[in-house]
């Protein structure tokens, strides 16, 4: 038989059943026909490649993301259907015990909550979750230190996922360089983090004040608060990039769940 029948075959199966399990059996099945002769090296490879995807009308769910990454595929809410989301989610909600689906608006965030009785809804941080497992991977504390009041979206963002990939998370609000000695005040905690994230708008210079306290990685994130000359953020995505402290990195304007996804890797090693 060739590769693309069993490709087709394979993909129809797909469509009725769900799971991991299914996909581990897939293999061996495969595995079984390589060593009896049935299907060549090549098209044991072949095949073996698309086992962990599923396809799903315009959607095509990466399945194998947890075994590669140690977490499974996160969903971006913006700019999906609805359907197409509740399709996804669903399927998700079937194989892991933590989902987790980032930028997610209010009215979206409702309806799904309608459906999906189990999981949360954060408007502040616009992820739509489940967190059942509660089992902690990182090997020590992330903590997220914001510059603002007004950064708490970025921050919230930040949390939840840090959370639901498994961590201890504290956060450290309202400490920006206009009252430097409010963050002075949190010293001994921000000494034992292992990864801090710090999240600023206007001009980011509270990622540099706190890479200068710790010998610990600090990923900051620039946010699109501040005033006209602050250009939604690009000002303080620069000064963050331009950085003296040489452990200080940068996500994108706003990326609060690239942060501490990057933290959470971090975190595990």
């Amino acid at each position: 038989m060739c590769s693309t029948h069993l490709f087709d075959s394979f993909s129809e199966r797909c469509k009725l059943r769900t799971g991991l399990k299914m996909d581990v059996n897939t293999i061996k099945r495969f595995l079984k026909k390589y060593k009896k002769g049935k299907i060549s090296e090549a098209e044991f490879i072949e095949n073996l490649k698309n086992v962990f995807l599923l396809r799903n009308g315009r959607l095509t769910l990466d399945m194998h993301r947890a075994l590669r990454h140690g977490f499974p595929e996160v969903i971006m809410g913006e700019g999906k259907e609805f359907e197409d989301l509740r399709k996804a989610i669903s399927h998700m909600e079937k194989i892991y015990p933590d989902v987790l689906v980032t930028r997610v608006d209010p009215v979206t965030g409702r309806k799904l909550k309608k459906i999906f009785k189990n999981f949360q809804y954060s408007e502040r941080g616009r992820c739509f979750y489940k967190h059942t497992s509660k089992r902690i991977t990182g090997k020590g504390k992330i903590l997220i230190i914001s510059a603002g009041a007004s950064d708490d979206r970025v921050v919230e963002e930040a949390y939840i996922t840090a959370k639901v990939m498994g961590n201890e998370v504290e956060k450290i609000t309202d400490v920006g360089v206009a009252g430097i000695h409010r963050l002075f005040s949190f010293y001994d905690k921000i000494k034992s983090a292992r990864v801090l994230i710090v999240v600023a708008g206007m001009e980011g210079a509270l990622p540099s004040v706190v890479g200068g306290l710790v010998d610990k990685p600090v990923i900051a994130v620039p946010t699109s608060r501040g005033y006209g000359a602050g250009r939604g953020g690009i000002a303080a995505l620069l000064g963050m990039l331009n950085s003296c402290s040489p452990n200080v990195v940068v996500v994108n304007i706003d990326n609060g769940f690239g942060a501490a996804y990057v933290a959470s890797l971090i975190n595990r090693l």
